[in-house]
């Protein structure tokens, strides 16, 4: 199998807001997200955007109710549209999960699950993590490991 292209990881998400301006500004602000790429469209909507995260961390963030020319429909919808309903939940993996939702909390995001230790065991691996909801209710897991697998 080829490599993807250059700055793509091998799988990314796209995510849909009802107002994706202000939520690329939140995850910048909140998460540590840097802006790659922007399209703007009429009236200021984000038709396509590509956020990255540290070296390999991408995702897409794109306003609800896209039209495609010529092609299927893209049926996005945010999940504060669906009475908080999701479909996907994402995780990134840090190095100081702690400081990362301090920062989080700092910048008003709403934590769901303050950050706690789960140790899978001597034959797994032991994690540090927590959850946080984005501006329009898209769950987010931060992770940090704290212990590897025992090599076998």
């Amino acid at each position: 199998m080829k490599h993807p292209p250059r700055g793509w990881p091998r799988i990314s998400s796209s995510l849909f807001y009802d107002d994706a301006p202000a939520a690329i500004d939140f995850l910048c602000r909140a998460f540590g997200f840097e802006v790659r790429l922007k399209v703007e469209g009429e009236g200021g909507r984000i038709e396509h955007s590509e956020l990255t995260f540290a070296d390999d961390g991408l995702v897409m963030v794109s306003s609800t109710g896209r039209e495609r020319e010529g092609r299927a429909a893209m049926p996005g919808v945010s999940p504060q549209s669906v009475d908080g309903r999701i479909t996907q939940t994402l995780c990134v993996y840090l190095d100081e999960v702690d400081k990362h939702c301090e920062h989080a909390r700092s910048a008003g995001a709403r934590i769901l699950d303050e950050p706690f230790t789960t140790d899978y065991g001597d034959d797994y691996w032991e994690d540090r993590s927590y959850r946080v909801l984005d501006t329009e209710g898209h769950h987010w897991w931060f992770v940090q490991r704290m212990r590897e697998q025992n090599a076998g």
